[in-house]
């Protein structure tokens, strides 16, 4: 144990005994996998004689994105989602002081499973989950869309300003994001005009996980037992959800299967049709599809920068900036499929 983690753990085991209202302490702390955009930790604690499996996540030096949620309105959201029935962790406390453990913080319920993609597109002991998965991202993909936008406590979800289409708002974002990089690329000027140019019909704006693809879902060998990582929460067209986990990147390798690398796409399109009793153009699909890669072809570049500018140094966040190449190809790729 390092040095950090012992005071962090040795602070938790403090904020813990005050919301716990008794004895409590943290006897083991372990950093969880990923994380590019919050720390991790898996936390066993002890709280009036009885072990309990949390979840820290902690905020960063720096944000990979501006538009992320704070760690109290993804508490706040989270709460909101476990209360109406999605499959997420349920939240327990939240910690917006950071002179506990250096900055905002929330502890949620441990949920077993598997988030690492790698691991669930190929282990063997996964191929029954792999075969449910389509169908029950569907399904929570579908109960994520029917939460009410207007639910109190969810304003502050982000949103497109009034009079700016979900689509142009994000293309808007892209050409800030690689304006303020001063990064210039004729792949990715020519596949924002290209997005702007061929927007479909924007649909009724709807509370979007964000980010839910393979990788952010915990995977059991039953199947989806959590989605994870909300923290890039937002109104919008349920297609940028939709088409997200389609994003070559999410495949991990397995790129023949279009729907996170363990599935084609149509059964898991034509289980959100039938679960919501609304038909996805298949054209409009692939153009938030499409959308999707240009969005982590530029987010890429972002995470670089992070550690370029030495506010966050990691080779993770430095290799994702090769990344980006990747994303190019493939958006120009599929632009020139259409």
């Amino acid at each position: 144990m390092n040095e950090r983690q012992a005071i962090l753990q040795a602070n938790l085991g403090e904020y813990l005994q005050q919301v716990s209202g008794g004895p409590a302490g943290v006897s083991h702390m372990q950093p969880l996998a990923g994380g590019a955009s919050r720390e991790t930790w898996a936390v066993t604690a002890n709280l009036a004689g009885r072990e309990e499996h949390l979840v820290l996540r902690l905020d960063m030096a720096s944000s990979m994105n501006a538009a992320a949620i704070s760690r109290a309105d993804e508490f706040r959201l989270l709460q909101v989602a476990y209360e109406q029935g999605v499959r997420c962790p349920r939240p327990r406390w939240l910690c917006t002081d950071p002179a506990v453990l250096g900055a905002p913080f929330f502890l949620m319920d441990l949920v077993a499973g598997e988030s690492i993609g790698t691991r669930v597109v190929r282990r063997p002991e996964l191929a029954t989950a792999r075969a449910a998965l389509p169908a029950q991202m569907a399904a929570q993909l579908a109960h994520i869309h029917a939460i009410d936008p207007a639910t109190p406590g969810l304003t502050f979800l982000p949103r497109p300003p009034a009079g700016t289409s979900p689509a142009q708002h994000i293309i808007n974002q892209m050409r800030q994001a690689l304006a303020d990089l001063q990064s210039a690329s004729p792949g990715l000027t020519a596949g924002l005009r290209w997005l702007e140019q061929h927007q479909p019909p924007a649909g009724a704006l709807r509370v979007l996980h964000g980010d839910f693809r393979v990788g952010n879902l915990l995977v059991v060998p039953a199947g989806l037992a959590a989605v994870i990582d909300w923290e890039f929460a937002h109104l919008g067209d349920p297609l940028e959800d939709i088409a997200w986990p389609l994003v070559r990147d999410w495949r991990f390798g397995q790129g023949h299967l279009r729907l996170g690398g363990i599935s084609n796409a149509e059964p898991y399109l034509a289980a959100y049709e039938a679960l919501t009793k609304r038909p996805l153009a298949r054209e409009a699909v692939t153009y938030w599809e499409i959308m999707g890669n240009m969005k982590w072809a530029v987010t890429c570049l972002v995470q670089a920068q992070r550690h370029i500018s030495g506010r966050d140094p990691s080779i993770e966040l430095a290799s994702l900036g090769r990344r980006s190449a990747e994303m190019e190809l493939e958006l120009l790729t599929l632009i020139a499929g259409r």
